[in-house]
């Protein structure tokens, strides 16, 4: 039996499925972070392959493959305060992508790209890629005809965003009627009545328009019913939401709450709201939407809708994996959870959707 001494030769696949039992395929599936391979067994290959001080040729590996091991993920680029032209939503999102590809052995390409790019010429077809992510392309039927040309062309895509079956290759979203439910159902459990809804509600902008088809499904069921005129529509900044709160004090009409259709929005609602002279939360309960750190150092911190954004980075990656290696790969939505804090007036706690 071949020991770890006894090697007078480099050390390669076959000598640790040797010493771990298993063939070279299992070796070649555990190395590149194949999910088929079971835990015990991936560690026993990791373990022999430490032991012999054993590393993957990513070059020749690739080569044999006909794959870069690199994975491109395309930002389209949001206004924001600073200089990084990234929705601060998407930075733990980013983390989580990171480490996934480092995980599964594949390298990252970022790139903000808008839409008018021919995203498989620059990557795919050039060979810098094996699969894009797609990021912040909200208006998906601005693209959809260009993402159902580049699949049938038999592109590896996966982007974040507005799940519906229709869609164009995998999506991978948060169920955000849900979402907006949790946070209308939370306010009226607090007695709250009039709440305002800021944020885009058109087709253009999917996902803040099925948080507001939850914030009415929540209001129906309570007999309360949604008052369009406590509805102003906003982007997804800080300036735009304060803009919305002014726009809704000037209407004189009557709340006292306001879900902001995301964090950005909600914080600069907060804002406009100490600027009227109204106290949150006991003039104005506020929620936002999307669980940003920023959120829990205003003041009063921000009740907000949670995405799982650490879930969500290691879904992309895989789905894309998955494309890349010819298994299945489906649309996902995953639940947002509730997280209660100071601008709602609720006793602090968490809360996930059904």
């Amino acid at each position: 039996m071949l020991r770890v001494s006894d090697r007078r030769h480099p050390a390669n696949s076959l000598d640790i499925a040797h010493l771990a039992g298993v063939s070279q395929s299992t070796v070649s599936r555990a190395l590149r972070g194949d999910p088929m391979v079971s835990p015990a067994t991936r560690e026993r290959i990791l373990e022999v392959a430490r032991q012999l001080n054993y590393h993957v040729d990513k070059n020749a590996s690739s080569l044999r493959r006909k794959h870069t091991g690199t994975l491109a993920l395309l930002f389209f680029e949001d206004p924001t305060t600073d200089d990084s032209s990234i929705n601060p939503f998407f930075h733990p999102m980013l983390g989580s992508i990171i480490r996934t590809c480092s995980r599964r052995g594949y390298d990252l390409l970022v790139s903000f790209q808008d839409l008018l790019r021919d995203w498989l010429a620059d990557y795919e077809d050039s060979h810098k890629a094996d699969g894009i992510i797609l990021l912040g392309y909200g208006d998906y039927m601005a693209y959809r005809e260009r993402l159902e040309t580049l699949i049938k062309h038999g592109a590896h895509l996966v982007r974040w965003g507005h799940v519906l079956s229709d869609h164009p290759g995998v999506s991978v979203g948060c169920d955000n009627v849900a979402g907006g439910r949790l946070a209308i159902e939370h306010l009226i459990g607090l007695g709250r009545r009039r709440i305002a809804f800021i944020g885009e509600i058109e087709p253009s902008a999917p996902e803040m328009a099925d948080r507001y088809l939850g914030y009415c499904a929540a209001l129906d069921d309570a007999g309360v019913g949604a008052d369009r005129r406590l509805q102003v529509s906003a982007v997804s900044t800080e300036c735009s939401g304060a803009a919305g709160l002014n726009r809704l004090l000037e209407r004189g009409v009557e709340f006292d709450a306001v879900f902001g259709a995301s964090d950005l929005i909600a914080i600069g609602a907060l804002g406009a709201l100490a600027a009227a002279g109204r106290r949150v939360p006991e003039d104005v309960a506020v929620v936002g939407f999307d669980g940003i750190p920023m959120g829990a150092v205003t003041r009063p911190s921000l009740t907000t809708v949670s995405q799982d954004t650490k879930r969500a980075g290691e879904t992309l990656v895989q789905s894309l994996i998955n494309q890349i290696e010819g298994r299945a790969a489906e649309n996902m939505i995953l639940s947002p959870r509730l997280v209660i804090r100071g601008s709602s007036g609720g006793a602090v706690a968490c809360r996930s959707a059904p």
